[in-house]
């Protein structure tokens, strides 16, 4: 949510800002604005698109070396120009971008209007804006201390003053914030993409932690003013990855990149035939004495967690605890000293599951993050760190990310079957070679695209679509309902199959559109009767279904197989269809495919 870019160095700032806030664009916004110092702070903001920014910034003559900008995605006050960030002081002298939320900014906005400051917008922001000049005399840090130690609150700042044109402060609590390493330029912004096309050199800061950034230097303090060392993280993808490279839409590029993607997770961790956690600090004693698993997770990565308590309980006879993330720490979780937990986030920043990090920790449970982003925060706050290895994700609907999060989970649940001597070794390699053939059964799922397409060009006008199977498919279905809803706007629901009659039938009447997923041997009869109960009812039937079940082509209106592997894994092959379905779907109604309204892409306030 939110995207921050800075910028200090020789170049034309007003390009490289608006170029980063367009990379930024896929975290969701609905307003944008920047600031350049020059001779004095200039601020053009504009409500809608960037382009909008774009066209009225060619009406403004506006230029210098040091620049601020930022997206907004409206939490305090409406979409337009005035809650647009960056925010001024009143004597306009200072510039501020953010992100997060000030919880106590109604508490501060009237001791600064006690003081007699003016305020102009909704946002919770313009009070770090007077709560700064508040405190400035000279000193840019001492002044950022003190705002810091009076906000409560998630944020990212950045900080300018038209008194020191040299340099620009940051800030960071829960909210991400990295500093991009240049020569004779120096970046911040929210996410590597932003600043992937000047540099691949970055840091990340840490909660509570400030930099003061000039275009020779940068330096980073703790909330004491103690300067810091810092790791230095190397961007380890081709710059190609967050571009579209001839596709019209990042998600189609990202569903068609799935196959490759896959086969880096899988091959990073697979040697002679074996699964290797590198630098894994959870031993195999461990392991063996583990009580319980929780996985925590928010979204599609609560989709593939659910995927996974399934196959972990049934591989390594080990119960599973499947959390949402914004729910977890405030049910009082029971947290055992042999439990461990696994938390999934594609970002790496989701809040909520950072927060339910944080409290896990606390309790002394180990950490197990499944994250995409390398230093991200969940990474640097775990125990241990897998790493999906899927490349910059642009689409707000994930795609590579979640196929990625099973192929990770999958590895997990063989691994530590194995270790507990539940799988013996000839299943554990015949379940390894399986999972090394995944790149090749998606791209045999890919080769579906043009018969989706014209089930897609049939079904893109319904408003309401049912989606159900029984066991993993289940667990498939969520994941397809939400794709389905987030990209083209259907209401869609997603039931186990069985869970129908006991209500939710009631809604099903003639011409009402019901996918079922079949996959499991054990349920296909159960689950086709279910199919069968709907069909009675006037329901039209889109069956995705493993080759071999041919005899669903007697009742399904339309059907697509897929290939036939090991079932712990068709749920990696299920969503293929789904994910093209839902894409074309919102194609054909003019949908943005790319960012949904209100949708972002990180979510990092609560």
């Amino acid at each position: 949510m939110c995207g921050i870019v800075g910028y200090i160095g020789n170049k034309d700032t007003k390009n490289i800002l608006l170029d980063g806030l367009k990379k930024l664009e896929y975290r969701g916004y609905d307003s944008s604005g920047i600031a350049i110092l020059d001779s004095e702070i200039n601020i053009v903001k504009e409500k809608g698109k960037i382009v909008n920014l774009e066209n009225k910034l060619k009406l403004e003559n506006i230029q210098g070396n040091i620049g601020i900008g930022h997206t907004r995605w409206a939490t305090h006050g409406e979409p337009n120009e005035i809650n647009s960030h960056p925010h001024f002081s009143s004597d306009k002298k200072i510039a501020v971008v953010h992100n997060g939320i000030i919880e106590n900014y109604l508490e501060l906005k009237e001791k600064l209007q006690n003081k007699g400051y003016k305020f102009i917008s909704d946002t919770d922001t313009e009070v770090v804006a007077h709560l700064y000049h508040s405190y400035y005399t000279d000193d840019m840090l001492d002044a950022l201390c003190k705002v810091l130690r009076d906000i409560k609150g998630s944020y990212a700042l950045c900080i300018m003053c038209s008194e020191h044109k040299d340099k620009f402060i940051v800030a960071r609590k829960d909210s991400p914030l990295i500093i991009g390493i240049g020569s004779d330029e120096n970046f911040v912004a929210s996410d590597i993409p932003a600043i992937l096309e000047h540099t691949k050199e970055y840091y990340f800061l840490d909660d509570m932690e400030m930099a003061i950034i000039t275009k020779d230097n940068i330096n980073i303090f703790d909330r004491d003013k103690n300067l810091i060392k810092k790791e230095v993280f190397k961007v380890d993808f081709d710059i190609s990855l967050a571009q579209k490279n001839g596709y019209d839409y990042f998600m189609l590029k990202e569903i068609f990149e799935q196959p490759l993607c896959i086969k880096k997770c899988i091959n990073a961790k697979i040697l002679d035939n074996d699964i290797f956690f590198e630098k894994f600090s959870i031993t195999n004693e461990q392991i063996k004495d583990i009580n319980n698993i929780h996985i925590v997770a928010c979204g599609s990565a609560y989709h593939a967690g659910m995927v996974g308590k399934h196959i972990i309980e049934k591989m390594c006879r080990i119960p599973v605890n499947l959390d949402i993330a914004s729910e977890f720490r405030y049910k009082n979780p029971i947290l055992n000293k042999n439990d461990i937990c696994i938390i999934i986030s594609q970002s790496g920043e989701t809040a909520d599951t950072l927060a339910a990090l944080k409290l896990a920790r606390e309790k002394g449970i180990k950490i197990i993050s499944i994250v995409n982003v390398v230093g991200s925060s969940i990474a640097r706050e775990s125990n241990d760190v897998l790493y999906t290895l899927a490349g910059p994700e642009i689409a707000v609907a994930t795609t590579k990310g979640y196929s990625t999060q099973l192929a990770m989970l999958y590895m997990i649940a063989l691994k530590f079957g194995y270790i507990r001597c539940n799988i013996n070794e000839s299943t554990y390699k015949d379940y390894i070679k399986e999972l090394q053939s995944m790149e090749k059964y998606i791209k045999n799922c890919l080769s579906l695209e043009d018969r989706i397409k014209t089930i897609a060009n049939k079904y893109y006008n319904i408003e309401n679509a049912f989606i159900i199977g029984r066991g993993l498919d289940y667990s498939a279905s969520l994941e397809a309902s939400l794709k389905l809803k987030e990209i083209s706007y259907i209401h869609s629901e997603a039931y186990a199959a069985g869970e129908l009659k006991h209500g939710s039938i009631a809604l099903i009447e003639d011409n009402t559109v019901v996918f079922g997923i079949l996959t499991q041997d054990d349920l296909l009869e159960k689950a086709v009767s279910n199919l069968k109960e709907v069909k009675a009812r006037g329901a039209r039937l889109v069956i995705i279904a493993k080759e071999g079940y041919e005899s669903l082509r007697d009742i399904a209106d339309d059907i697509v197989f897929i290939p036939n592997i090991k079932e712990e894994f068709m749920a990696s092959l299920s969503v293929i269809p789904m994910q093209l379905l839902s894409y074309y779907v919102a194609i054909n109604r003019g949908c943005d495919v790319d960012m949904p309204r209100n949708l972002a892409k990180s979510v990092t306030v609560e």
